[in-house]
């Protein structure tokens, strides 16, 4: 069974939804992770979920970025500990150095929440493993997800395949009408180079349960549990 140690800030909003989806949905161990301790618990997987951290004061996820917990978040990613960050926590990766570029307000200025198409773009990850479709349909809830990086870095990001997923059609198809924010690249989710953390925008813990009529969330925690069970052995 894998521990996950799901962070919460002031203004978290989508904690609950993650502890459920990998308890309730996946049949994992889960425990909440207060911002201001410094302990991980022996936490397996470690999740920044989404909401509205600090308020989304200054940029969001630039207050949250110097919680204390984040030193820890930090030291543990940087020794290959899987670290997972959704939406809000996909910016405050971004804030703290995990992961390359920033996050801008959407092109329409306006909070966006709908269900998007996301292709796969690359399977052979700890957090794509075991998705057997090429596009996954999970929803989106924020304002600003429009994200951004340098062009050498985006060169960095595509020569080294970390983009993992773009905003698609249903069949997959990547162009910016099927852009919901006019993201780089219609970037919508991306590794580090180590392959051990992955910032999203779209929320896959809120596609985890059967009785909402989609379940394309779990492969990505899935993944996660065959990655960890295979280096178990």
């Amino acid at each position: 069974m894998i521990k996950y140690g799901i962070l919460v800030f002031p203004g978290s909003n989508c904690d609950h939804d993650a502890f459920y989806a990998v308890t309730k949905n996946m049949g994992n161990d889960a425990v909440f992770l207060w911002h201001k301790n410094t302990d991980l618990e022996d936490s397996d997987v470690i999740i920044l979920p989404g909401g509205f951290s600090y308020g989304d004061y200054l940029r969001t996820g630039s207050i949250a970025r110097f919680s204390p917990i984040m030193n820890s978040v930090i030291d543990f990613a940087r020794k290959g500990g899987i670290v997972v960050g959704i939406c809000n926590g996909f910016q405050i990766l971004l804030e703290a150095g995990l992961l390359p570029g920033v996050m801008l307000k959407n092109e329409s200025l306006k909070f966006i929440c709908k269900d998007v198409y996301l292709k796969v773009e690359n399977k052979n990850t700890i957090f794509t493993n075991s998705i057997s479709k090429d596009v996954l349909k999970i929803p989106i809830a924020h304002a600003e997800g429009n994200y951004f990086t340098d062009e050498k870095t985006l060169n960095e990001l595509i020569e080294n395949n970390q983009i993992v997923f773009k905003y698609s059609s249903p069949q997959g198809e990547i162009s910016e009408e099927f852009n919901p924010n006019g993201s780089l690249h219609n970037i919508a989710g991306l590794i580090n180079k180590e392959g051990n953390v992955l910032g999203m925008m779209p929320h896959p813990e809120r596609s985890c349960e059967p009785l909402l009529g989609n379940t394309d969330g779990s492969f990505i925690f899935e993944s996660i549990q065959k990655s960890l069970t295979t280096v178990r052995g």
